[in-house]
C-alpha cells in the first residue's frame, strides 16, 4: 500500500491557478524529496497532503483514506517552540493536544530525548538550545504524534552550512532506525539527494510535476557520497532540469 497518493491535483485560490495536475505516490517507508522554485506550490501540496485544505479537484489520499487533518504529521519551516515551555513540554505538546495524560505524555517524549541528542535538556528554555537543537526538538514532537507520514517543510533551512550537513546526517540516521514514510521540501539539490529514495521536480507555477530522478546511491551516505562521479551526475541532472522548467505563469510568488 502507498503511504501518500496524490492524483490529478488541482488547486487554486481565486483566479490563481497553483497546483495544474499534480500526480504522484509514495511507498510505505519511502523518502522522498520535492524541490522546485520558489512559490511553485510545495507547500501548497503539504497542507492538501495534511489535509488542512482541500484540492478542488483530484484526489489526496492518505494510506486508504482521504487526507484530512492527524493523518499525517507536518512540521513546519519554522520550529514554533512556546518559550514559555521546557523542551520537554515542547515536545510532549501534540501528544498532550491529543488527550495524552501530561505525565505520560512527557514520559513518552523522555524516551526519545538520547537518540534526538536532546539528553539532559529536558528542563531547558528553547532559548538555551542552538539552532539544530531546536530544529531537533521539532522534529521529535512532530514524531511523538505517532502517525506514519511525517511532512517536513525544509527543515533545516534557518540553519548554517556546517549545522545543517550535521542535521542531514542524524536525520538519515533516525530514519533508516524507524523508517518512517517522510516526504521533505527543500530547495537543496544535494540535500535532497543525500537524503531521499527518490526526488520529485515541481514545474513552476501552476505546478505538477515533470521529473523523477531516483537515487540509488547505497546507504548510509556520509560526506564522501556528495563527491562521488554518481552524485555529481545526478546533481547536474536535478540542477538542468530546474533551469529548464521555464516559467508557466505571471503570477508573483507566494
Amino acid at each position: 500500500m502507498n503511504a501518500v497518493t496524490v492524483t490529478g491535483v488541482h488547486k487554486a485560490f481565486g483566479a490563481r491557478t497553483v497546483l495544474d495536475g499534480a500526480e504522484f505516490a509514495v511507498a510505505e517507508g519511502e523518502f522522498v524529496s520535492l524541490i522546485g522554485p520558489s512559490g511553485c506550490g510545495k507547500s501548497t501540496l503539504f497542507g492538501l497532503i495534511a489535509g488542512l485544505d482541500s484540492p478542488d479537484t483530484g484526489a489526496v489520499t492518505v494510506g486508504d483514506r482521504p487526507a484530512a487533518p492527524g493523518r499525517a504529521a507536518l512540521m513546519p519551516q519554522k520550529d514554533l517552540l512556546f518559550p514559555w515551555r521546557t523542551v520537554l513540554g515542547n515536545c510532549a505538546l501534540g501528544l498532550e493536544v491529543q488527550g495524552v495524560p501530561r505525565g505520560e505524555a512527557r514520559a513518552r517524549a523522555r524516551e526519545l530525548f538520547p537518540a534526538f541528542g536532546l539528553a539532559g535538556f529536558e528542563d531547558a528554555a528553547p532559548r538555551q538550545l542552538s539552532g539544530g537543537m531546536r530544529q531537533r526538538a521539532a522534529l521529535a514532537r512532530t514524531v511523538l504524534q505517532g502517525r506514519k507520514v511525517l511532512l517536513l517543510d525544509e527543515p533545516f533551512g534557518a540553519l548554517d552550512s556546517l549545522t545543517r550537513t550535521e542535521m542531514q546526517l542524524w536525520l538519515q540516521q533516525v530514519w533508516q532506525r524507524d523508517r518512517w514514510t517522510v516526504l521533505m521540501i527543500t530547495h537543496d539539490v544535494r540535500e535532497a539527494l543525500l537524503l531521499s529514495d527518490r526526488v520529485l521536480v515541481l514545474t513552476r507555477r501552476p505546478a505538477r510535476i515533470c521529473h523523477e530522478v531516483t537515487v540509488p546511491l547505497p546507504r548510509p551516505r556520509g560526506l564522501d557520497t556528495l563527491t562521488s562521479p554518481e552524485f555529481v551526475t545526478l546533481e547536474k541532472e536535478l540542477v538542468d532540469v530546474l533551469h529548464a522548467t521555464g516559467p508557466r505563469s505571471s503570477a508573483l510568488p507566494d
